[in-house]
């Protein structure tokens, strides 16, 4: 496993170490010890999510606030998806800046998405599998998100906006405060 720093602080892509053979292949999809040596991260995970969408869904960018707060290591399972971070800790000396990141079945990377950030993503192909761990339960009176096309934050979201699809959900989020 590595551990490989992103441009925002605390957010981390793990790429697996593979062993492959005429078989097939072998990977340690997650460590926690091995995660808490090389992130000084808490690695204590509690629920696991997946979803599957369609070409063009955008999910996101949400999180939970407050004492419900997660992080997330997240990764695709099939298909292709664009992964995108943003530091919404205001503390922060990265706060309001984003970081993408292409995760597929094929490379079996994974990001780290620490508390207080938000999250998203956009599937680049027919179909993906979405997984996401989290290191709290979810709690429905701490969700909160930022709109996708924040003017502010302008992530590019790499698929084309005439084939996006939201929820009506997401579409309804509000600006980015960026203050």
């Amino acid at each position: 496993m590595k551990i490989k720093e992103t441009p925002l602080k605390d957010c981390y892509i793990i790429e697996p170490t593979i062993f492959e053979d005429e078989r097939g292949y072998f990977f340690e999809k997650y460590n926690e010890k091995r995660f808490e040596e090389l992130t000084g991260m808490n690695g204590h995970f509690v629920q696991d999510n997946v979803s599957k969408s369609s070409y063009g869904v955008i999910r996101g960018i949400h999180l939970q606030k407050g004492e419900h707060a997660q992080a997330k290591l997240v990764s695709c399972l099939e298909g292709r998806v664009w992964d995108v971070a943003v530091d919404m800790r205001k503390d922060s000396p990265t706060f309001g800046k984003w970081f993408g990141i292409e995760l597929t079945a094929e490379n079996k990377t994974q990001l780290y998405v620490p508390r207080g950030f938000g999250h998203g993503f956009s599937v680049l192909s027919e179909t993906a599998v979405f997984a996401y761990k989290c290191d709290d339960f979810y709690n429905k009176e701490s969700e909160a998100g930022v709109v996708y096309n924040d003017s502010h934050l302008n992530i590019d979201w790499i698929i084309p906006s005439q084939d996006a699809v939201l929820s009506e959900k997401d579409q309804m989020l509000p600006a980015f405060n960026h203050e």
